[in-house]
């Protein structure tokens, strides 16, 4: 008769200890790689794909790992459900297109304009295949636009009144990652947007420019960093660590766009290469130094958004909070982690 040993573990238990072994240490490197930021003070940044809000993958990218604040990036599919989720604050910072902040200002949500993205990166493009050559040929035709609250919306009704084409273009909403297609399948005739979706069908020859923003509208602001008052008061040496960095990592990019769109590329699902014709064509278009909002500025847009009946006051008192961006020192942006260390002493202004 043979006896069973007693040191004979049977098979299914064997199994039951390697799995158990196995989620050990699958949690231990979870842990290893992403328990840096358990205890971190994340602050979730709604964004859409366009080079105005390039500062907020680059946040993202240069706060993941290490300690301190994690700026953590989520894109949003449009700028409507990305101005819910900051008036919901499911969001506490939202890159969004400017005249909207306006608009949730006098909706009676308590925001803040505290930085300005970059300028100069807004193109109105028109199907080749038409034979665009300025507005007045666009009557009769479909041109697309981020949304009605929009600067690229107040810059065609400014040309239309200009050129007597009122009501003689047919604008429509589109987001901005549907217009490529609509050119392509002849739904539109043109659209006028921020890169880098211009540069989309440019590049691959479907379209020409037919003006580039900076030509009609110096200094154009296309998006903005907004917050709620609430999150300024709870946490101002956060915002004002936002603000520099946003700031910084624009001269930052504006050094590298190589290495700039490559780490877009991760967040916005487009070809780097794609991105980098955007950033860098034409050669030294886009201004990464006038980030300070101006009353001025936003006093304009309002001015227009009531002459062409899309908000009933023109009333922005309160709006702009442009003390973080005037701290910003631009002096010595090594490399992308410096976005967060500016220097001690006094340097470079911000514009």
């Amino acid at each position: 008769m043979r006896f069973r040993s007693s040191n004979h573990i049977p098979v299914a238990w064997w199994i039951i200890w390697a799995a158990i072994i196995w989620l050990l240490l699958i949690s231990y490197l979870h842990l290893y790689l992403n328990g840096q930021n358990i205890n971190r003070n994340i602050i979730n940044m709604g964004y859409m794909p366009v080079i105005t809000n390039l500062a907020c993958p680059l946040l993202d990218y240069a706060s993941r790992s290490g300690v301190g604040i994690q700026f953590n990036a989520i894109k949003f599919s449009s700028f409507a459900e990305m101005a819910e989720a900051l008036r919901n604050d499911d969001i506490q910072v939202a890159f969004i297109i400017a005249p909207l902040s306006i608009v949730l200002q006098q909706q009676g949500v308590d925001v803040r304009v505290i930085c300005i993205g970059n300028r100069h990166e807004s193109t109105l493009v028109t199907a080749k295949s038409q034979k665009i050559h300025s507005i007045t040929d666009l009557a009769g035709k479909t041109v697309a636009v981020p949304m009605r609250y929009s600067g690229h919306n107040l810059s065609m009704l400014q040309l239309m009144e200009k050129y007597g084409m009122e009501k003689k273009i047919n604008i429509v909403e589109m987001n901005p990652p549907d217009m490529a297609s609509g050119l392509t399948t002849g739904s539109l005739s043109a659209y006028y947007v921020g890169e880098p979706f211009a540069a989309q069908t440019i590049k691959n020859g479907d379209s020409c420019v037919l003006f580039y923003v900076e030509e009609i509208w110096p200094d154009f602001i296309c998006n903005l960093v907004l917050v709620r008052q609430a999150f300024i008061d709870k946490d101002p040496n956060v915002i004002q660590t936002l603000v520099t960095g946003a700031a910084r990592s624009g001269i930052w990019a504006n050094q590298h766009p190589k290495e700039t769109a490559k780490i877009a590329s991760q967040y916005w699902n487009q070809p780097s290469e794609l991105i980098e014709y955007a950033l860098t064509h034409p050669e030294n278009r886009i201004i990464y130094d006038h980030f300070v909002p101006r009353v001025a500025e936003l006093q304009q847009l309002a001015d227009l958004m009531q002459h062409f009946n899309l908000v009933v006051s023109n009333d922005i008192t309160g709006l702009v909070e442009d003390r973080f961006a005037k701290n910003v020192n631009l002096n010595e942006v090594t490399n992308l982690d410096s976005i967060f260390r500016p220097p001690l002493f006094i340097g470079k202004k911000a514009k």
